[in-house]
């Protein structure tokens, strides 16, 4: 009962952090649209990020210590998930447009996939396999009908930064799974964005000084202030506590929630519209989403052999 209430929890939570980093694309450009460079925001992300973790780490109930062993883990882990990871796709979000970083977003899933399979030894089921393509083909109907961002073209180079970006935080999923059923998600993500904060600010302290705040609107710096709270410390918070109890391949499935948020943000602001093809598309997409999640894990499959001989 617990363990089911554990996954329930999980899948709750990288449902509202996938909803927060949807939500993340569209921001992020229109605050890029602005004096704001990357640099500068990736450096507001990363030392305000730490800085709350630090905040909420005050008020855990027991003190965790982390081994040293563990602390380069957790380094290289920061390195994959948040400084590559958020580093690339900020600039290349400048670069290409926000539909072609939620294109690019759905091949997680199957990168995720195959390095399970590899590395984990998790089975790629029937089941599993026509979930990440179901829901990957729904995605991209999703975008390619969209609207929204009309006028705004792509680049190669913007792409590939996404495609490297994405394939750092399947890395991470496969990788360091090990390391969020050890230590508390605050405390993990807590040590993350620190050294990702203190690898990113000499490189960030120039533009951070010479920076005029003054020659920015209001409404940017609240949407910077989201960025940092939303998609930045809530998601990879929620991450955190997804991956206690979640497969990858399970986690990165639900990739394929943002370009659904991005579609309905466009429509709230009138740059789209509901149609009956999009329709389909959600519907591919939670069914997708949803075989994966159902899918066999290794240890059931092992266990079902087990009773059977």
């Amino acid at each position: 009962m617990n363990n089911k209430i554990s996954k329930i929890k999980g899948h709750g939570a990288m449902g509202v952090a996938q909803v927060l980093w949807g939500l993340n694309a569209p921001t992020t450009k229109l605050v890029l649209a602005t004096a704001v460079t990357p640099l500068l925001l990736y450096d507001c992300r990363m030392i305000g990020a730490a800085c709350l973790f630090w905040i909420a780490s005050f008020f855990l109930k027991t003190k965790e210590r982390v081994s040293k062993g563990d602390m380069m883990r957790i380094f290289i882990a920061s390195v994959l998930a948040i400084i590559l990871n958020q580093g690339m796709f900020l600039y290349g979000v400048r670069l290409t447009s926000p539909v072609n970083a939620s294109f690019i977003s759905t091949i997680s899933p199957i990168i995720t996939m195959v390095l399970a399979a590899i590395f984990l030894r998790e089975p790629i089921t029937g089941k599993k396999a026509g979930g990440v393509i179901i829901g990957g083909i729904g995605a991209i109907i999703l975008i390619m009908n969209s609207a929204h961002f009309a006028g705004m073209t792509g680049n190669i180079w913007g792409d590939i930064l996404c495609i490297l970006a994405q394939t750092c935080y399947s890395c991470y999923l496969v990788f360091f799974k090990g390391l969020t059923s050890k230590y508390s998600a605050v405390t993990l993500m807590k040590w993350m964005f620190t050294f990702a904060a203190i690898c990113v600010t000499p490189l960030t302290y120039s533009e951070v000084t010479t920076f005029d705040l003054h020659s920015v609107d209001t409404s940017i710096i609240y949407a910077i202030v989201f960025i940092i709270i939303g998609p930045t410390f809530i998601s990879y918070l929620f991450l955190a506590i997804g991956q206690k109890t979640l497969r990858p391949t399970v986690v990165s499935s639900y990739n394929y929630i943002q370009p659904l948020v991005s579609s309905i943000v466009a429509i709230v602001w009138g740059l789209d519209h509901f149609s009956l093809l999009k329709t389909v598309a959600i519907v591919l997409i939670f069914t997708g989403v949803f075989m994966v999640i159902k899918s066999k894990s290794r240890a059931q499959i092992e266990q079902e052999q087990t009773l059977k001989t």
